[in-house]
C-alpha cells in the first residue's frame, strides 16, 4: 500500500486532505509539527509528502523539501500555499516539487495532482523491471522485442548473417525492415565495409539509375564529372535496396543483370565494373501478386528472394510494445526534468491500438507524448483520440434529454446500485470508492441506501 504524509500546523486542514484522499486506498499519516515529519521521513519510505509552505515554526515546507530530497528523493513532495508567488513556485519547482497548490483548494486539482503523484511512483516501481529488461537487451540501433515471432526474426538473422545469398525481407512500412537489414551486415564477414541503403520507391527511375550505377561526365545535363554509384561504392559490402517492388520493369532488368554477373555499367559508360556486392532487399508489396499482375520479373524475383524474411506487424507482437515504450521513453524523454512515466490505463490503450505505422508509428507517438506530458505522467488523456481507450458508455438513456454532469453522476450512482443489488459493499467497489463517500453522494443527491 502506498504511504502518503500531509503536513500543516492546521490539524483540520490535515484531515480534510486526508478525506480527500480517503478513496485512493493509501496509507495516511498526518503531522503538526515539522520536525516530526523529517523524523517520520527518516524511517518510513513515504511515495508522497504533501506540505502547506506558511507553516507556523521556523521550518517552511521549502525547507522540508529540501530535506526529504536529501533523506528520501524517491518521494514525490507537493508544497500547498495560501500565499503564493511566482518566486516561490520558480524555487519550489527548481528544488525539485512534484507540484505546487494554491489554497483556497480546488477539491478536484488536490486529488488530481495527487493521484498523479502516486501514479508516478507506481509507474517507476513496475518500468523498473522493464528497464532492467532493456538494459539486458542489444544496443538502441538494434531491434528490440522478445515475442516469439521476433526470436524467429532473430534465430533467422543468426543463420544468413554469414552466407552471401540474398535476402529478401517482407514487411509493413514502418517494421524496421532496414534495422534487420542492418543486423545481417553488422554480423556478417562484411561487417567491416560499408552498409548502403536507398529507398527505391522515392526516386524516379532516372534519378535511382544514376544513383545505384553512377554516370559518366558528359552522360545527361549536369553531368560534369564522373560518379560512382552506391554497387561501386558498396564492393565488398551490402546495398540495401528498400521498396524494391516500386521499382519499373526497365530498373528491373538493370538490376537483374548486375546480380547475374556481378558488374554493372555506369550511366553513359561503355566499360563494365566488376563489384562484389551482397543485396539485401525489402518490400512491403506482395512481389508475387506483383509477378502475376506483370508489374514484377518473376526472374528477379527469384534472384533476390534466394532467402526471406518475414517481420510481424506490431499488432501481431502485441507483448513486444511496453518494451519499445520503455525505450522510446529512455530515448525521447533525455531532455525531460525526469523521465517521463506511463500510467497502465495509457499503457492498455497503446498496447490495444492498431499501430498501422508500426513501430515507427509508435515511436513517433511517445517522441510526441514526452513534450506534452503533464507532471511527467503520460495519462489516458494526452493520447491522440483515435488511440484513446475509454470504454465507451452503451447506456445511452443516461444521457438522454443532455443532462448536467451531477445529473448524470447520480443516474449512474443509481445505475451502479441496480447492478449491485443494492449491497453498499459492492456498489462502493464498483465505484471505486468507500462506504462512507457512498454516503456522501447518496446524501447529496437525495437517494435513500437500503439497509443491508
Amino acid at each position: 500500500m502506498q504511504k502518503v504524509l500531509i503536513i500543516d500546523d492546521d490539524k483540520l486542514t490535515c484531515d480534510f486532505i486526508a478525506e480527500l484522499l480517503d478513496e485512493f486506498r493509501i496509507d495516511i499519516s498526518t503531522t503538526q509539527s515539522p520536525q516530526d515529519a523529517i523524523t517520520l521521513g527518516s524511517t518510513v519510505s513515504f511515495d508522497v509528502v504533501i506540505s502547506d509552505i506558511n507553516l507556523q515554526n521556523r521550518l517552511t515546507g521549502l525547507d522540508i523539501l529540501k530535506r526529504f530530497k536529501q533523506s528520501l528523493p524517491e518521494a514525490e513532495v507537493i508544497l500547498i500555499s495560501g500565499f503564493g508567488t511566482l518566486e516561490t513556485a520558480i524555487e519550489a519547482v527548481r528544488e525539485g516539487a512534484f507540484d505546487y497548490i494554491s489554497k483556497p483548494f480546488n477539491i478536484n486539482e488536490v486529488k488530481a495532482v495527487v493521484k498523479r503523484a502516486l501514479e508516478r511512483k507506481q509507474l517507476i516501481k513496475e518500468n523498473e523491471q522493464l528497464r532492467s529488461r532493456l538494459e539486458s537487451s542489444p544496443p538502441s540501433t538494434s531491434l528490440i522485442g522478445s515475442s516469439p515471432k521476433m526470436l524467429a526474426v532473430y534465430k533467422s538473422i543468426a543463420s544468413v548473417a554469414g552466407s552471401k545469398s540474398t535476402v529478401l525481407i517482407y514487411g509493413e512500412s514502418g517494421t524496421g525492415k532496414e534495422l534487420v537489414a542492418k543486423q545481417i551486415h553488422s554480423n556478417s564477414p562484411r561487417k567491416q565495409r560499408k552498409f548502403l541503403a536507398v529507398n527505391c520507391g522515392a526516386l524516379s527511375e532516372t534519378l535511382l539509375e544514376s544513383e545505384l550505377f553512377g554516370y559518366q561526365k558528359g552522360a545527361f545535363t549536369g553531368a560534369s564529372s564522373d560518379r560512382i554509384g552506391l554497387f561501386e561504392e558498396a564492393d565488398a559490402g551490402t546495398l540495401f535496396l528498400d521498396e524494391i517492388g516500386d521499382t519499373t520493369p526497365a530498373m528491373q532488368v538493370k538490376l537483374l543483370r548486375a546480380l547475374q554477373e556481378q558488374e554493372i555499367k555506369r550511366v553513359g559508360g561503355v566499360k563494365t565494373i566488376k563489384v562484389d556486392v551482397r543485396l539485401i532487399a525489402a518490400t512491403n508489396h506482395d512481389l508475387e501478386e506483383l509477378v502475376r499482375e506483370g508489374r514484377f520479373r518473376e526472374d528477379l524475383l527469384y534472384r533476390v528472394s534466394v532467402i526471406t524474411i518475414s517481420l510481424p506487424p506490431l499488432r501481431e507482437r502485441r507483448e513486444d510494445i511496453p518494451l519499445l515504450i520503455s525505450h522510446f521513453l529512455r530515448k525521447h524523454g533525455q531532455s525531460q526534468r525526469s523521465q517521463p512515466t506511463i500510467s497502465q490505463e495509457a499503457m492498455d490503450a497503446l498496447v490495444s491500438y492498431s499501430w498501422p505505422g508500426n513501430v515507427r508509428e509508435l515511436e513517433n507517438t511517445i517522441e510526441r507524448l514526452c513534450q506534452f506530458s503533464k507532471g511527467g505522467i503520460i495519462t489516458l488523456d494526452d493520447l491522440p483520440a483515435k488511440m484513446n481507450s475509454k470504454v465507451k458508455f452503451h447506456h445511452s438513456h443516461l444521457f438522454d434529454g443532455l443532462p448536467s454532469l451531477d445529473e448524470i453522476e447520480k443516474r449512474y450512482l443509481l445505475h451502479v446500485l441496480e447492478v449491485a443489488k443494492h449491497n453498499k459493499s459492492h456498489a462502493a467497489e464498483i465505484l471505486g470508492i468507500n462506504r462512507r463517500t457512498l454516503y456522501r453522494m447518496a446524501e447529496r443527491f437525495g437517494i435513500a441506501l437500503k439497509e443491508d
